[in-house]
Order: structure tokens, then C-alpha cells, then sequence
């Protein structure tokens, strides 16, 4: 997930971004123009009414084509294409909604505030710090924040809107459990924007570029002595967790002429750019497969250090790890072990265990190993996506609309 999560998991907006939401509010302007049709010699010579009456008609195409072209280019329309789920059934219909009449807001979410309080008028929208132990006690929601000390005190909260998609640390406090609060995340909004920085590891890595440039540091022309370049095309690449950023990084590698596998918990259905989808106890058999992995994997107990010896043994010989899931996931020093031995090519890492990655780590210096600090959704336009979502759903749970990217608590994504 994006390291401009903060250990809430809440997205630090830049200013661009908060103000594009501003300026465009939750619907933007679009406008289409209405085509117009050749006529032919009789009908030039029409009567003034008949044109009056086409006029009109061609009006009212153009008005209906310019509210639709609205609703299509609208942010909020874009996290729908984005595959974020909606939930079936209006949240008025939840034991125990209301109308919320406050609602803290994480610190961390500041440049967001006037988009929030233009997205529910009437609501007291309190920033966490300056909250007092009344507002907390008499709070139906929190943005941004899920720790045992507030929810303890939050006897009146209904709804948690967790700033990010992975949401361990929130699902796992007791209290969201016991008092079966709704929760809902910021899932695929970064898909796209992390898919890229994969495929831009596995390129770097494939094509060996971070050892033409040590040498383009030392003004070094390697030709002769450069290593064997690997092509994408042919190749196969396993997707762990075929959801929202597994789904996006399969889509642009199998644009790449990869042959795509996946594995996925809800079962064995797919897109038609991945050629099988696994269920999870298939992982070590479709390992001997791959030449790519790519962690997309939520942090559950079951996905808990799954990339481990036993993993790394199994994999194709020569074959290349990226890991944007969760560090926590992947056995660290079983992976240093696979990489030092030769077993695997190379790794690129935007997540490790832990984090930060201390300066002592091996991984550091392995020449095969690209290490990003958790960045790999970090893009204007993922941050906007963020900006929307968080809005978007504030403007639903007011309203008593169905709900984006609810979370099943107890399977923890």
C-alpha cells in the first residue's frame, strides 16, 4: 500500500489534489455535442415548424447526451469503473444507522476537511486531536482513525472509513468484531498506480538496469561484459491475490505477452487475461510455473509468512520475486537466503518485514534486489482517487445510500 499511509492508514493528500476536488466537486462538468445528420433535397425545403420541431429534438439529444457524458466522467463514476464493489443494500437499512451528527476526522486527512464538510452539510466534522472526550463518546463515525482507545471510548460509533486498503490493524481490534461495526477501506483506488511499479520492477530487473547504471556511474561502456537481457513476452508470472492491484497487474502483464496464473481465496473465477485461477492450497503447484511473482496479497493469518523456504524451494529456479502486499507476508530472512544462494534472480520489494527496513538488513546490499519505501501507489492521480472515495462515502452514509468498498470483517479484507 502506498507509504503515504500513515501507520493509521490514512493518505496524505497533496494540496493539487485537494484542490482539483474543490474546484470539480464530485461531479465534473462534461458536455457532448449532438451529431448532426445529413438531410436530404426534399426536406431542406421544409416547413418552419418541421425545423422548429427537429431543432428541438436535436436539443434535447444533446441535453440527454451532455447528463450522461456527465454522470460517465464524474470522479465518483470512476471509482465504480475502477471495480470498486457497492454494497447491495442502501446503509439506512443497517441496524443501528442514523444520521451522523459527528464525525472525527484523522489529522493526517486536514487538506481534506472542506470537501468532507461540503459533502455533509449539517454534520460536525471534528479534526482527532482537538476532539474531546464528549465529541469521541458522542461520535456515529470515525475517518482515518481505528484505535482501541478511541473505539473504546466511541460508544455511539457505527462506521469506521479506514484511509487505505489494507485494514489488519483495524479488523483486529476486538471491538469492531464484538460490536459489529461497518466498516469500509480504500480498496482498488491504487490498482492501476501499483500495478505500473511492478511492471517497472520486474523490467528493471529483467533487463538488468540497476547494473548498467552502477556502471553508467563510473562512466563504464559495458557492452562486452553486459548480462543476458530477459524478454517478458513468453513468460509466465503468478499473481498472489487476484483482487483489485492483483487483477491490475495481470491486465498490463499479460499486455506484455506474459502467460498470467493466479490465486485468489474466493474461488476459481477470473478474467479472460489470466489463464488459471488457483485457490490458495494450489500456491506451491503453480509455483513451479512461474518465472515472475508478484505479492498482491492482503495481510490476513492465513497469508502470514506464506513466502517462505518451503515457498522459495518450490518456485522455478532463476525465477523473480515483487512483493507490494504486505511485508509481513514473506519470511524475511528465508527470502534473503533464496537470493544470496542464486536461487531466485532477483526480488523488488516496495513491502518488507518490518518496516522501515533497517540499515543493517542484507536485502540493502544484494545487488538483485530494487527496494521502494512503500510508495508504489503514490501518484497525483492515486491520491485524488483517495480524496473521492473518502468523500463519496461520507456523502452516502449521510445520505442512507449503499456503501463503496464495505469490508468483510471477518475474512479481514
Amino acid at each position: 500500500m502506498p507509504n503515504s499511509l500513515s501507520s493509521c492508514g490514512v493518505a496524505h493528500l497533496r494540496p493539487s489534489a485537494a484542490r482539483a476536488l474543490v474546484l470539480g466537486g464530485l461531479l465534473a462538468a462534461g458536455g457532448a455535442a449532438a451529431g448532426a445528420g445529413a438531410a436530404d433535397h426534399a426536406a431542406a425545403n421544409a416547413a418552419g415548424a418541421t425545423a422548429a420541431t427537429a431543432n428541438t429534438a436535436a436539443s434535447n439529444v444533446a441535453a440527454t447526451s451532455a447528463a450522461t457524458a456527465d454522470t460517465k466522467t464524474s470522479p465518483a463514476a470512476r471509482l465504480i469503473e475502477l471495480g470498486i464493489p457497492v454494497s447491495s443494500k442502501p446503509v439506512r437499512e443497517r441496524p443501528g444507522w442514523r444520521p451522523p451528527h459527528i464525525v472525527l476526522v484523522s489529522e493526517q486527512l486536514h487538506e481534506l476537511l472542506p470537501q468532507l464538510k461540503q459533502a455533509a452539510p449539517g454534520v460536525k466534522l471534528i479534526e482527532f486531536p482537538t476532539a474531546t472526550a464528549s465529541d469521541i463518546a458522542a461520535a456515529d463515525a470515525l475517518i482515518g482513525i481505528c484505535s482501541d482507545e478511541v473505539l473504546g471510548q466511541a460508544k455511539r460509533l457505527e462506521w469506521i472509513q479506514w484511509a487505505a486498503a489494507g485494514v489488519e490493524r483495524c479488523v483486529h481490534q476486538p471491538l469492531v468484531r464484538e460490536r459489529g461495526l461497518l466498516v469500509t477501506n480504500a480498496q482498488r483506488v491504487a490498482g492501476p498506480s501499483m500495478a505500473e511499479h511492478v511492471l517497472a520492477m520486474m523490467l528493471a530487473l529483467s533487463r538488468h538496469l540497476g547494473d548498467f547504471l552502477r556502471a553508467q556511474q563510473q562512466a563504464h561502456w559495458v557492452k562486452d561484459e553486459a548480462p543476458e537481457l530477459e524478454d517478458l513476452e513468453g513468460r509466465t508470472l503468478l499473481v498472489v491475490g487476484l483482487g483489485g492491484i492483483g487483477t491490475e497487474v495481470a491486465r498490463r502483464a499479460h499486455a506484455f505477452g506474459m502467460r498470467v496464473i493466479a490465486t485468489r481465496a474466493s474461488g476459481h473465477s477470473g478474467p479472460d487475461f489470466v489463464s488459471y485461477v488457483g485457490t490458495p492450497d494450489e500456491l506451491l503447484k503453480l509455483a513451479h510455473e512461474a518465472d515472475f511473482l508478484a505479492n498482491c496479497a492482503p495481510l490476513t493469518k492465513e497469508t502470514t509468512g506464506i513466502f517462505n523456504r518451503e515457498f522459495f524451494a518450490a518456485l522455478k529456479p532463476g525465477a523473480y520475486f515483487l512483493s507490494v502486499g504486505r511485508g509481513r507476508s514473506t519470511v524475511t530472512a528465508d527470502l534473503i537466503a533464496a537470493l544470496a544462494s542464486g536461487r531466485l534472480a532477483g526480488a523488488g520489494l516496495d513491502v518488507t518485514d518490518p518496516e522501515p527496513l533497517p540499515a543493517d538488513s542484507p536485502l540493502w546490499r544484494l545487488p538483485n534486489v530494487i527496494i521502494t519505501p512503500h510508495i508504489s501507489g503514490n501518484s497525483p492521480a492515486t491520491e485524488e482517487q483517495y480524496a473521492t472515495l473518502l468523500t463519496e462515502n461520507l456523502r452516502r452514509y449521510v445520505a442512507g445510500e449503499p456503501m463503496l468498498a464495505v469490508v468483510d470483517v471477518e475474512r479481514g479484507y
